[in-house]
């Protein structure tokens, strides 16, 4: 993992309770489309629709639960979010046994799933600025960002053997037992857990409030839309590119698997030079550097080819992307925690999240339909160019620097 310096004992309790989750997340990456297509005989798109209209309900069920957290003691949301979690994917694994399977429950638990995720995000990234003091954000950070990757490489691999060896629903045991995994280290965490004060607005119920504190923040807005708008076109080009690889072009699925885990290990290396690079350059001088080398590799996706040279090539394109995506998530978390009061974190990364899942949404159907009228290896590249842009939106350096010493500011006088 990233760095070797504690982080103190609650901390890891957090740390362990992620991995869990992450963990259990990523070995059932594929479990709702394996059972639709193995067990429920579903064709693409049943498939395609459950994972977006899962997806796209669940961010807009997360939108008022925004509110209700924010004034909440952290942990206990958390712990309540991951036995849902748990109950839901309890329950495929019980109608599966029973013989009650259906395509409508597989719907209703992806909703649910969905906007407990985005619940628990925003529990847990109040709870890690209240557990981890500002100058070690960027190391904390690192350390959960390292941890994703760490279970992307090793979850679906795990996951495909868990499918084949104990049959459709082993995996989703398995998820369901790392969230009680996760809400036992969650529950192991003994610091504080203060609620935060209400404000005039915040007495109102406010369901905006986030998007108002991101719009409205001189340096939050255009990393929001960067971040925004990086995301939503780099996974638009997604499904074209399997397209492209598995018809045209020829490569087999192991082959297009192959392409896509081993630069995840990219991921690890970004996230453990994230802190000593910031540590050494300053955090605004690594957050702009990596967010422009991050579009920097993607329109060469356009140029793959067959054979062993086109797989080497997407593999290293797709290494050097996640390698500096490693690198700019936690210094951006970091960044956006900084910048954010306490009483209003829960609702920021509320609205960062599902506005992320709707623009991912709205730009991979745009970019289906794209494809479908001018091919899917135009469309790669008219994404490629598109993001070469993207920078454009990122604040300046100096305007980064300074927040710097705002966001310590802040972190003060929010702390009271």
């Amino acid at each position: 993992m990233a760095g070797g310096t504690s982080l103190g004992r609650d901390f890891g309790w957090l740390w362990a309770a992620y991995a869990a989750g992450a963990t259990g997340t990523w070995i059932a990456f594929n479990a709702f489309p394996l059972l639709a297509i193995t067990v429920l005989h579903k064709g693409a798109a049943e498939v395609a629709a459950l994972a977006a209209v899962g997806a796209a309900v669940g961010a807009v069920v997360a939108v008022p639960l925004a509110p209700w957290v924010e004034f909440r003691r952290r942990r206990p949301v958390m712990i309540a979010m991951d036995l849902v979690r748990c109950a839901a994917m309890l329950s495929v694994a019980a109608a599966y046994v029973l013989g009650g399977l259906g395509f409508a429950q597989l719907l209703v638990v992806s909703v649910v799933v969905a906007a407990a995720d985005i619940t628990f995000g925003a529990a847990s990234g109040a709870c890690l600025k209240a557990l981890v003091v500002r100058d070690d954000l960027v190391r904390a950070s690192a350390r959960l960002e390292s941890t994703t990757w760490t279970a992307t490489v090793l979850g679906p691999p795990l996951g495909g053997a868990l499918f084949a060896l104990l049959g459709p629903v082993a995996t989703v045991v398995a998820d369901a037992v790392s969230y009680l995994l996760s809400a036992a280290g969650i529950r192991a965490i003994r610091g504080a857990d203060p609620i935060p004060e209400r404000g005039e607005r915040e007495e109102r119920g406010d369901l905006v409030e986030g998007w108002r504190h991101i719009l409205g923040h001189p340096l939050l807005r255009p990393l929001f839309l960067n971040t925004v708008l990086v995301n939503g076109l780099i996974m638009a080009t997604a499904p074209l590119l399997a397209v492209l690889m598995l018809g045209p072009l020829g490569f087999s699925p192991w082959q297009y698997g192959l392409a896509f885990a081993v630069p995840c290990l990219g991921g690890l290396l970004g996230s453990r030079l994230a802190r000593p690079l910031a540590e050494r350059y300053g955090r605004h001088r690594v957050l702009r550097a990596a967010g422009v080398l991050r579009v920097c590799w993607p329109v060469g996706l356009a140029f793959v080819h067959p054979g062993v040279t086109g797989l080497l090539l997407v593999m290293g394109v797709e290494f050097a992307l996640i390698t500096c995506a490693g690198v700019f998530n936690p210094v951006l978390s970091a960044h956006r925690l900084g910048l954010t009061a306490t009483d209003r974190v829960a609702r920021t990364l509320t609205a960062w999240s599902v506005t992320g899942k709707a623009s991912v949404a709205g730009l991979t159907a745009l970019w289906g339909v794209l494809g479908g009228v001018i091919g899917p290896r135009p469309a790669i590249a008219l994404a490629g160019v598109l993001l070469l842009a993207t920078p454009l939106l990122l604040p300046s350096g100096g305007r980064l620097r300074a927040a710097e010493g705002d966001d310590q500011g802040l972190t003060r006088v929010s702390s009271r």
